[in-house]
């Protein structure tokens, strides 16, 4: 497995490398972006050169994002490159739109495929969606800059994605873990060979260790990787399978304070704050909302396959409610939204059950005491209405007036992690 030379470098150059291009991307995204143009009128770009510096500035949170391109489509002023001049536009559950500038990797996925064995001539069968989202592009353009071909499986269709690997044989998958199981599971049942798939570079939900050795038991090397649609590539895992994730070379990362600005000590655990250098999309001090924090042991001890760089102990938690359901979004403000449709419902929250990859989402429902109307048909009304608004199925199961917690959570994630 090959290694560039920034992945082993030592971490006072690393950090110095960083820190040397941070003032010239903080004073590009002030001249070229509306929305930092206004959130650093005051600041010179020439003094935010240091982490203590960066840390001055003010954090921009992805549950802020859907209202800023709200009030400024389609991407509240934060893209410095013009719509006409970009290669996609995206749109994720908020909605919330990510920019796709022109070059091959924009997300920086091949270094994570690379760690995982994937390399030029290999057939990757992705299984990330197509539609609206950004995943399966960031996984292809990523393999594609390894050399790799791609089949364009998407989303669904079992049966068909079994046959499809028994008949061209890939020897790599990406998509999510629990689909992957599903898939061979399937082309168990009917007899179809899936042997061919020996790696994979796995995202959108937890890896859990029975499912690790579920793979490992049909010879899959399984790793899995880190990524969000508005920044790219964060950290990932390499076969040696360290403690923790390997973090990006190309994106600063701290952790700070959940819902706060000030960064944490080594191994406290706080929130995912990244600041990127793509010109593009230059996000500066971005809050993920997802929390982690930087392994201690990383800070002395390299991973054993060579790569030096910190590592965080992967995805903690959320910082609010936002919940991650089969590799999709789900933000309480689409709870409101959905309940806003349907003028019957006085209080609603979303309950999350079952295990990763079989988990199954319930709206619970309280109604007005002075509804009158046919329950199947506004069942079966508010179930479309959560599809439409979060694109996944769920169930409906209404309660009696009072019922539901008084805790403020919209959403609870109540499955289990195992």
């Amino acid at each position: 497995m090959t290694l560039d030379k920034l992945e082993t470098r030592q971490p006072q150059e690393r950090e110095n490398a960083l820190l040397q291009k941070l003032s010239a991307q903080v004073e590009h995204a002030k001249k070229h972006t509306e929305y930092f143009g206004r959130l650093f009128a005051n600041i010179n770009p020439a003094s935010i050169n240091s982490r203590a510096t960066l840390a001055e500035l003010p954090v921009t949170r992805k549950s802020e994002l859907s209202l800023e391109q709200k009030k400024l489509p389609p991407f509240g002023g934060m893209n410095g490159t013009p719509l006409h001049q970009l290669k996609r536009i995206f749109q994720s559950p908020g909605p919330i739109h990510e920019p796709q500038g022109s070059e091959l990797d924009n997300f920086r996925l091949a270094r994570a495929l690379r760690a995982a064995g994937f390399k030029a001539g290999d057939l990757v069968h992705n299984t990330f969606s197509y539609h609206f989202t950004p995943g399966a592009w960031m996984l292809e353009g990523g393999a594609h800059a390894l050399g790799c071909c791609v089949f364009p499986a998407g989303v669904g269709q079992t049966e068909l994605q079994a046959q499809t690997i028994a008949h061209l044989k890939p020897n790599a998958y990406t998509g999510t873990p629990s689909f992957l199981k599903i898939i061979l599971e399937k082309a168990d049942e009917l007899g179809l060979d899936s042997s061919s798939i020996t790696k994979a570079v796995v995202s959108g939900e937890a890896l859990t260790p029975s499912m690790r050795a579920w793979f490992t038991k049909r010879g899959i090397l399984v790793t899995s990787t880190y990524a969000t649609a508005d920044v790219g590539l964060i950290a990932y895992e390499s076969p040696a399978l360290a403690s923790g994730m390997i973090i990006d070379e190309e994106i600063i990362l701290e952790i700070v304070e959940p819902n706060g600005s000030k960064p944490l000590p080594i191994g406290e655990t706080g929130e995912v704050v990244i600041t990127v250098f793509d010109k593009d999309y230059p996000l500066i001090r971005f809050g993920t909302g997802d929390l982690s924090a930087i392994d201690p042991d990383s800070l002395n001890t390299p991973s054993p396959c060579g790569r030096s760089n910190l590592r965080i102990k992967g995805w903690l938690g959320r910082a609010d409610q936002t919940t991650k359901i089969k590799g999709m979004f789900v933000h309480p403000g689409q709870v409101q939204e959905i309940v806003k449709k349907h003028p019957e419902i006085s209080k609603a929250r979303v309950v999350v059950r079952g295990n990763i990859g079989n988990e199954e989402m319930t709206l619970h429902c309280e109604l007005k005491d002075d509804t009158q109307c046919d329950m199947n048909s506004l069942n079966t009304a508010i179930i479309q209405s959560t599809r439409d608004v979060t694109k996944l199925r769920a169930n409906v199961c209404f309660e009696a007036s009072n019922t539901l917690p008084t805790d403020g959570k919209l959403i609870e994630d109540a499955r289990t992690y195992s």
